[in-house]
């Protein structure tokens, strides 16, 4: 008898454990929220996986955020010294390197040193501005923006060339959340999980009915809802990511300025490219790549994607008539 108990309670426990429901955790982070869903069984606990998202996330924020001034970055940001080092963190080191290497694609058009010229434009800490900076402010601006003016010492460690210096990740911060929080998943042994934070995302296995993770592209139209998709994409084990002008934007004198900014004229992007998603191996490169893609426009950005291996993107472009043009690259898969 007592046999057979066993049996069936080792019967019953194998069942539970099988994926048969869909587990939705959110909440907030990077001045956004996240949203996941992970296909699981039901005896996984809620609020302990809910725990370590948060307290994972809360130690990103903590070493990335330039609105917290006792942040890794803001304590970063502060040396006045050039070639003083600093010790990052694992995770600080880790964006860093692909932030480097993003700077040396891309040829410049993404640069994690733009601080100066976020705040000037009224798009950082330092809050909206009324007034259009004028030549001579983004000139002083300028002579602090470089990414090859911040040295990775093969140590490990990190300095600067330039006292003044600043670093913004926050084109890439996020995008490293999300793959932070899908190696913590998999760690936790979970296979099928979507994991999205601020509108970047990655996905793994597929969804409770078998089927492929669709992800949707918001259109990029400025009274469009965060739920109106313009193309919705086929994600399995990969991440993807999208920018676009049409969120974040400043109005002056009836004159729209988008957040995105050109890190080698300083000023706002304005060569019709609204949205850039990009389809990659991991967010953080992705959630970067698609700041490029806006910067660098269809033509040169599509010929940078077609070069890299498992990377695909689609950049999207409104027309003087308002007509919205798709440049997809040689890969790139709607669903």
């Amino acid at each position: 008898m007592i046999r057979l108990a066993s049996v069936i309670l080792m019967a019953l426990v194998c069942i539970a454990c099988q994926p048969t429901r869909e587990l939705q955790l959110s909440g907030k982070t990077m001045g956004t929220t996240y949203h996941i869903k992970v296909v699981t069984g039901w005896l996984t606990s809620d609020d302990d996986l809910q725990r370590q998202i948060d307290n994972r996330l809360a130690a990103i924020n903590k070493s990335m955020s330039t609105y917290d001034p006792a942040s890794e970055i803001s304590r970063f940001n502060a040396i006045t010294t050039a070639n003083e080092p600093f010790s990052p963190s694992t995770d600080l080191l880790e964006v860093l390197q692909v932030a480097a290497e993003l700077h040396r694609l891309t040829d410049g058009a993404w640069d994690g040193t733009l601080d100066p010229l976020v705040n000037l434009w009224g798009f950082g800490r330092k809050g909206a501005v009324s007034i259009v900076p004028d030549d001579r402010e983004i000139r002083r601006a300028l002579a602090h923006v470089g990414f090859d003016r911040i040295v990775l010492d093969p140590s490990g460690t990190l300095s600067k060339m330039d006292p003044g210096v600043t670093l913004d990740l926050a084109s890439i911060a996020k995008g490293f959340g999300v793959d932070a929080i899908a190696r913590l998943l998999g760690d936790n042994d979970f296979s099928h999980f979507l994991v999205e934070i601020g509108g970047e995302v990655y996905a793994r296995g597929r969804r409770k009915d078998g089927n492929a993770w669709r992800v949707g592209i918001n259109r990029p139209d400025k009274e469009a809802t965060f739920h109106d998709v313009y193309r919705a994409v086929p994600l399995t084990d990969r991440a993807m990511a999208t920018s676009g002008d049409y969120r974040i934007f400043i109005q002056i004198d009836n004159q729209t300025y988008a957040h995105i900014l050109d890190p080698r004229t300083g000023r706002p992007v304005i060569n019709g490219v609204v949205s850039a998603t990009v389809v990659a191996a991991n967010c953080t490169v992705a959630d970067g790549l698609a700041t490029a893609l806006m910067v660098m426009g269809p033509e040169e950005g599509l010929a940078l994607v077609n070069r890299l291996s498992s990377v695909e993107c689609l950049i999207v472009v409104r027309q003087p008539d308002g007509s919205l043009v798709d440049y997809p690259s040689d890969g790139f898969i709607i669903g």
